[in-house]
């Protein structure tokens, strides 16, 4: 007796399904408010105090854009090739055969999405509750934001894509106002010319530095999971990609510089909340305000994108899998996948029941996450020689100089899965049993159908 039984063949594109209603705009907007949340608000302390000053500090931002970009360029060649709503989800079965695909799906649906999704609550959760003087109400503002963001995208994929324009259009203005003050400060302008050096412990040092900038620079492959839902997927997707990055790159140098102008390099290591130190510095405890009010937004921003992309890939779970068929179900009047969204929602919050219980919500959901996310990036990276071996479909872009982008974009994604594992605690190993609990289910699957199931489309 199997726990699940094979798959069939994905169902052909029908009017049920999804359709093509996303301009570039809409998948740009998607990327860079899934990208920029807070995490450029608090991780550039992190990355100086383990960088020599303020060159290698700003080469490291650069650096990560830079491998972004190449990480941007291999799903542009996967997403152009086979766009389909579940993303990831999609490239893993083609490649791997549905084993892994199913494994993968588990995975985003218990750990990588909806603990994102949490832990971006949180963090609107805790300014939130700063900016109301109820500390207390922490966990409280996280379990709305997840329930009104959850309630907005079922309503349709207009209002939540929409939405997002909104929110995105709203983070970018106030970094640029981030940046502004930061040149407006008279701060020690000496910091953007220290030498290149590397801190005491040097490369190790360096190699922590990059580990937080690629978090922050995290989320740019969601916009896979928008690939069948866009108008000329061949031409949109790289556009999108490609241009989402160059954008998010150019501001994050911004912001950087912007700190370093206004607090020098030690400034900017020494503070837990370099932005708001920045903001009060020019305009005082007004300016630490607007900082946290932004912080808050910038969260709600990443997290109605999560919840948008994340469901897509429980619907194509639910639409290859029958036993759990309730998640493949479209709705054709909101062309949204209702029943996915509404699962999705309710795990994610249960893991901020989860997130309160610890008193440590945030950094709990990113142990938790982390190592899980890093392997599944690896594996897609990998699915790229697969198929381009394979060569089963018709190719609008391929990624240039293979095969050693993806080979950059792979060494990268293992180096960050051993970086997650080294670096954190419980939570980590939390989500690593959850997976587990996905491999369970997986050892009831019949043999021998992998092949067939990847091909079969």
């Amino acid at each position: 007796m199997t726990l699940i039984p094979p798959p069939p063949p994905a169902p052909p594109f029908d009017a049920v399904g999804p359709r093509p209603v996303l301009r570039v705009t809409d998948a740009m907007s998607l990327i860079i408010g899934t990208v920029i949340g807070a995490g450029i608000f608090r991780t550039p302390s992190l990355v100086a105090g383990n960088s020599g000053g303020g060159e290698a500090f700003l080469f490291a931002w650069g650096l990560g854009g830079a491998l972004s970009l190449v990480g941007a360029l291999c799903y542009a060649e996967l997403a152009t090739a086979y766009p389909d709503a579940g993303g990831d989800y999609h490239f893993l079965r083609r490649a791997f055969g549905y084993r892994i695909a199913f494994l993968f799906a588990w995975a985003r649906l218990t750990v990588i999405q909806t603990g994102s999704i949490a832990l971006l609550a949180f963090i609107a959760g805790d300014y939130a509750a700063r900016l109301s003087n109820q500390p207390s109400s922490s966990a409280v503002y996280a379990a709305l934001v997840v329930g009104l963001l959850t309630a907005l995208n079922v309503a349709g994929i207009r209002p939540g894509s929409a939405t997002q324009k909104v929110l995105t259009s709203g983070v970018v203005l106030g970094l640029l106002l981030v940046v502004g003050a930061g040149f407006a400060a008279a701060g020690p302008a000496a910091s953007l010319a220290s030498p290149l050096a590397m801190p005491a412990n040097g490369t190790s040092a360096f190699g922590l530095c990059m580990v937080f900038v690629l978090l922050t620079y995290g989320g740019w492959n969601e916009a896979a999971y928008v690939s069948a839902e866009v108008e000329s997927p061949d031409r949109t997707m790289v556009r999108a990609l490609v241009g989402s990055i160059l954008i998010v790159t150019g501001l994050y140098l911004l912001v950087n510089c912007a700190y370093l102008r206004g607090l020098g390099h030690a400034g900017v290591a020494a503070s837990t909340a370099v932005a708001a130190d920045l903001a009060e510095l020019v305009a005082g405890g007004v300016g630490a305000q607007l900082v946290s009010a932004l912080i808050v937004l910038a969260a709600i921003t990443s997290a109605n994108a999560t919840i948008f992309t994340g469901a897509r890939t429980a619907y194509a779970l639910g639409r290859d899998f029958p036993p759990l068929a309730v998640l493949g179900r479209w709705n054709p009047a909101t062309r949204t996948p209702v029943n996915a969204l509404l699962i999705q929602g309710g795990i994610a919050l249960a893991l901020t029941a989860v997130g309160a219980w610890t008193r440590h919500g945030f950094e709990t959901m990113v142990e938790y996450t982390a190592p899980v996310f890093w392997l599944f990036l690896l594996l897609t990276g990998a699915s790229l020689f697969v198929l381009r071996r394979r060569g089963t479909a018709a190719r609008s872009f391929r990624v240039p100089l293979y095969p050693v982008t993806p080979l950059v974009f792979c060494a990268t994604s293992g180096y960050l899965l051993y970086a997650s594992l080294a670096y954190t605690g419980v939570g980590a190993l939390l989500g690593v049993a959850v997976l587990g609990i996905g491999g369970l289910a997986l050892a009831g699957l019949p043999a021998g159908r992998d092949v067939q199931a990847s091909v079969a489309e």
